[in-house]
């Protein structure tokens, strides 16, 4: 019965034939991957919507009707804020000029991965929540309208980085810190002078949330005529954002990029104050529509105001009213940027996609066949004539003065880069570009103080570092390897002065702590018994996720960047932090020296495996963000998702992991399937090749 089982568990399944421009067919592989051969570029978005459709449908339906400001329209109060952010900021008809701006070509293709998506729902309604499919038909509008969205009004400037209200998962109220320390990503590039092969290679590895939401990745294979990409992007956009062909590999980091400004306005009557002047604010009429509880719809009307800068809004908490100025709202070409880079076929061609600065933010981390490598702190960026810091732009600026307004954003040659540096290597983890190599390649004063802080730089970016410049040239087994380790930095940092100042401290509890530490080799493995204690006392060292340096004796320093914070300010205190510790952790986890593994848990649908990793900024780079205890476990919220590792050569080497799994249907056996890779450390060898994807397919669509 086993037998006949497995043999019906591979075999393959031809899924309905469906109709798009040109044809083509989807090898689906047995990690749900879909590989997507088409006859015509239009086909191949057409495969590409379809199949992300059929791993994702409830989620893409719905992160669709969200980008159309329609959410509350669909499914109630819950959502009102969003539209109504969306609508006041114009989001909803900017999508349809953006999508008119398009080329003739790659808007054909936005229409035919929604095509994709529709023909796939209209054959498979009864696998579709209900409640997804109120969105409707999708079209190429719907398709950029998401990506506005998601660019602009949730990694730039959501509701909740401009008014401190509730927005985006994994935010602050501080442009200057909206994205933690645990959430983010990791990146490495490294250049035929640090690499034993000779050969290039690149790491892409983004953290978010991974909770089903817009911020989901999605791995594919996309091949049509001249042309075949590898890698993933979030559901719901058309264009791989983390990819790599034959000739160049690419990846992306959240960068602290200031991409919108607000402006504190001056009440006068009716209207502001600007240079002296009264004005009066533009009014638009706009409204929404909220679905009621007995199945009728409230229509909302506001009156949304503008100044000279741009939508007006009121700070929460009687904080004053303020403009919103975001920069590149004139510019609609970031999903076509990212086709370009999927194009190019050199470091020539890369160049001139990046110079089109399209993409809104975004660390660009990149290396090609060429042996070339780059990081480029990516973004539109204003360009503030009167000067200024980071602080000062990233909180509400003077807005009775047409001095602070800008009317200008930095080109590419403005922006932070290194490229092919001595070291043969870039690096980065969301922190500020200085140390993107080691020796440090770029000096903050080389560029205006609001391009971007100047530090603390994180203990996970200073693990990056030591990771990447320690030791001989690295061969592809080693770089892998450099990959998945669970080492703590600040445990290593802080852990010697700690243990000896409990050996002696006289108290029995305290010297078996101290014991339990000593055993530890510091890294977040499942069999580590010291693991949790450590962490627990590192909340209460360094709490605001493990940042706060006011018990470190010397607190991080530009002068010597990957070395700092460092030691104990106070050793009582740090002792007695051990104590509170202790008595943290029972209560916590039953036991001080209970193992990792038995409280961490990579636990999907009906896989529940032993977790590793832990909070980056405890300096971890294998970066796992546990989520609180809940029946006797704790699962991820952030951390490892996408990862892929490449390095050119005959053959290219490919590996790489989709953490969660590629589908989120419930029901789909690609749901938590790679968590055994995960638990074990290891990955997946991505197939790119059609005959060696032919050997591992379980089910085809043609089209």
């Amino acid at each position: 019965m086993r037998i006949k089982s497995l043999i019906a568990a591979i075999a393959l399944i031809e899924a309905a034939p469906v109709v798009a421009a040109g044809g083509g067919e989807i090898l689906w592989d047995t990690f749900g991957v879909p590989h997507v051969y088409a006859k015509t570029e239009t086909g191949m978005f057409y495969g590409f919507g379809y199949a992300q459709a059929q791993a994702h449908a409830n989620l893409l339906l719905h992160i669709y009707g969200e980008s159309r400001a329609r959410a509350a329209e669909y499914w109630g109060p819950k959502f009102e804020a969003s539209d109504r952010w969306l609508i006041a900021n114009g989001q909803p008809e900017r999508a349809v000029t953006w999508y008119k701006a398009q080329a003739p070509q790659f808007r054909s293709d936005l229409d035919a991965f929604a095509a994709g998506i529709n023909a796939y729902v209209a054959s498979h309604r009864d696998r579709i929540d209900p409640e997804a499919l109120k969105v409707g038909t999708i079209s190429g509008i719907d398709v950029m309208a998401h990506a506005h969205r998601v660019m602009t009004y949730l990694y730039i400037a959501s509701e909740q980085r401009v008014l401190g209200s509730a927005g985006a998962p994994g935010e602050g109220d501080d442009p200057a810190t909206a994205i933690g320390d645990n959430d983010g990503s990791n990146a490495w590039a490294v250049s035929p002078a640090r690499s034993a092969s000779g050969h290039a290679m690149l790491l892409a590895n983004p953290h978010l949330q991974w909770a089903p939401s817009w911020q989901t990745y999605f791995e594919a294979n996309l091949t049509a005529p001249g042309f075949s990409v590898y890698g993933a992007t979030q559901v719901g956009l058309p264009v791989l954002r983390f990819a790599f062909t034959r000739d160049v590999a690419f990846t992306n980091t959240v960068n602290t990029i200031l991409g919108f400004t607000r402006y504190r306005l001056t009440a006068s009557g009716d209207g502001y104050l600007l240079d002296g002047k009264p004005l009066a604010f533009r009014i638009e009429h706009k409204s929404y529509k909220v679905l009621q509880p007995d199945g009728s719809l409230k229509t909302v009307a506001f009156d949304q105001k503008f100044a000279v800068q741009g939508p007006v809004f009121d700070l929460p908490n009687g904080g004053g009213m303020i403009a919103l100025r975001i920069a590149g709202l004139d510019r609609p070409g970031a999903l076509s940027q990212y086709w370009e880079m999927g194009h190019a076929r050199g470091w020539t061609d890369m160049q001139k996609a990046l110079r089109r600065l399209q993409v809104p933010m975004f660390n660009i981390v990149y290396a090609d066949k060429d042996g070339h490598i780059l990081y480029l702190d990516n973004g539109i960026l204003p360009k503030h004539s009167q000067g200024g810091d980071f602080a000062t732009w990233a909180k509400p600026v003077a807005g009775d003065t047409s001095a602070t307004i800008w009317h200008d954003v930095h080109g590419f040659d403005d922006l932070p880069k290194v490229f092919d540096p001595p070291s043969g290597f870039v690096q980065n983890t969301n922190d500020p570009p200085w140390v993107t190599s080691w020796p440090q390649p770029l000096d903050p004063r080389d560029f205006p103080a609001y391009v971007s802080v100047v530090g603390p730089m994180s203990l996970r970016s200073q693990m990056s570092v030591k990771l990447m410049s320690e030791g001989p040239k690295i061969d592809f087994d080693q770089f892998v390897a450099k990959k998945v380790t669970t080492r703590s930095l600040m445990a290593d940092r802080l852990l010697p002065e700690l243990i000896p100042l409990a050996e002696n401290s006289g108290d029995p509890e305290l010297r078996a702590a101290a014991a339990l530490l000593k055993s530890w080799d510091h890294r977040y493995e499942p069999d580590a018994k010291a693991a949790l204690l450590f962490e627990t006392w590192a909340t209460i060292f360094s709490p605001k996720s493990f940042t706060a340096q006011g018990n470190y004796r010397e607190i991080w320093s530009a002068a010597d960047p990957i070395a700092t914070p460092a030691g104990l300010k106070d050793p009582q205190a740090a002792v007695a932090m051990l104590g509170q510790a202790i008595v943290r952790t029972r209560q916590l986890y039953g036991a001080v020296d209970r193992p990792f593994g038995t409280v961490s848990r990579f636990h999907l649908a009906d896989t529940d495996l032993p977790g590793n990793g832990g909070f980056g900024g405890t300096g971890v780079f294998r970066t796992i963000t546990w989520g609180p205890m809940n029946g006797g476990e704790r699962t991820p919220v952030h951390g490892e998702t996408w990862v892929s590792m490449v390095e050119f050569g005959t053959p290219m080497k490919a590996v790489g992991l989709m953490s969660y799994g590629n589908s989120s249907q419930p029901g789909s056996k690609h749901r938590g399937d790679q968590l055994p890779f995960l638990t074990s450390k290891t990955f997946r060898t991505l197939w790119t090749d059609r005959p060696e994807v032919e050997k591992h397919v379980e089910e085809i669509t043609r089209f």
